[in-house]
């Protein structure tokens, strides 16, 4: 056994293989092109619950950096822009939370993102694993993280059958992790190589295994097996419906209020005792736990409300709208001889 807080042999041949491996092979992202903290956080917040694939090719990285730059810049928008050019990545409680760590940043800390665990942890909406990634990936620092992919390597790394959402799996996921960035004596690049080893080796289904570059100490004896998950989770179906409402002055919409899409503006909520008009457009789309079937209906005939707000068709554009309704809207519009910009 090594002494305590000394790697163990193994560790450091996993750790020497996998860097080897991650110069030669790894991919050219741009939060990886720096060590500034303020592209690297948005790069974390944006790929939570989001594929790189979305965040890269449809732009949205790069938009949001030219428009937001800076904690400055972000600290200094409003949320109705913040919002819209979030628009598409969904849960946007992560906008917000980016929105309220510029401020925390500019005003607590003088503009400079701290370096300190106890501080980075009390940001809005920082949680282990993005603290870990920010201390390695902007400082240096030998701190763990375990995202999906992480978890997967790791669980088929020690053949561990242990429910990766259990408590005891998620303490014995971190414990290696940190064993094993320790053990790497580099950890911006270890993290990103461990990553990047389960999106593009230890893949779901159909690893390869033969191509992996730590298969030599790896001891998992049937890899599409692991990782264990204790609970799986149950899709919930459901049903929405709106109403359209268009004449010469624009398109009735309202703004969401005491939810997670707070701010964000969609088409009405067909009141539940008005008749029930003719659907004009059907859709189904996903969110957490759920899935929606979406009906939009012909308008109602009573239509007054404070809550509602008449949208000229120039100006849908400019506002944040959840992607299930811009959708919908832009369907309906087109179907009706209108376009609005994709």
């Amino acid at each position: 056994m090594p002494p305590e807080n000394e790697p163990s042999k193994r560790d450091c041949e996993i750790a020497v293989s996998l860097l080897d491996w991650f110069r030669a092979n790894g991919r050219d992202y741009p939060w990886r092109r720096t060590a500034e903290p303020y592209p690297i956080l948005v790069s974390e917040i944006m790929l939570q619950q989001t594929q790189i694939a979305t965040v890269l090719d449809r732009g949205y990285f790069a938009r949001w950096m030219a428009r937001f730059p800076d904690f400055e810049t972000l600290a200094a928008a409003s949320e109705a822009d913040i919002l819209k050019a979030w628009e598409g990545l969904g849960y946007y409680r992560r906008a917000r939370n980016l929105h309220r760590i510029a401020a925390v940043v500019q005003e607590e800390h003088g503009g400079i993102f701290p370096r300190e665990d106890e501080q980075i942890l009390a940001l809005p909406g920082i949680g282990p694993y993005t603290a870990g990634a920010i201390a390695s990936f902007a400082f240096n620092r030998p701190k763990p993280i375990v995202d999906g992919n992480v978890a997967r390597v790791l669980s088929r790394l020690e053949n561990d059958a242990t429910p990766i959402d259990s408590g005891e799996g998620k303490k014995r996921l971190w414990a290696r992790a940190e064993a094993l960035v320790k053990a790497s004596g580099e950890p911006r690049l270890f993290n990103s190589a461990l990553m990047e080893l389960g999106q593009v080796i230890c893949r779901p289904t159909s690893p390869l295994c033969s191509e992996c570059p730590v298969r030599l100490n790896c001891t998992a004896s049937a890899p599409e097996n692991l990782p264990v998950k204790e609970a799986k989770t149950v899709i919930t179906e459901t049903t929405e419906r709106v109403f359209f409402c268009e004449n010469s002055g624009g398109v009735l919409l309202e703004q969401e209020k005491g939810s997670r899409r707070t701010g964000m503006w969609k088409l009405p909520a067909l009141p539940s005792a008005s008749p029930m008009t003719p659907v004009i457009h059907q859709s189904v789309y996903g969110i957490t736990r759920y899935r929606v079937t979406l009906w939009v209906h012909e308008a109602p005939e009573v239509l007054e409300s404070e809550s509602l707000r008449r949208v000229p068709l120039g100006d849908l554009d400019d506002l944040a709208m959840p992607s299930p309704y811009r959708k919908a809207l832009r369907a309906i519009l087109n179907a009706r001889h209108f376009e609005l910009k994709a």
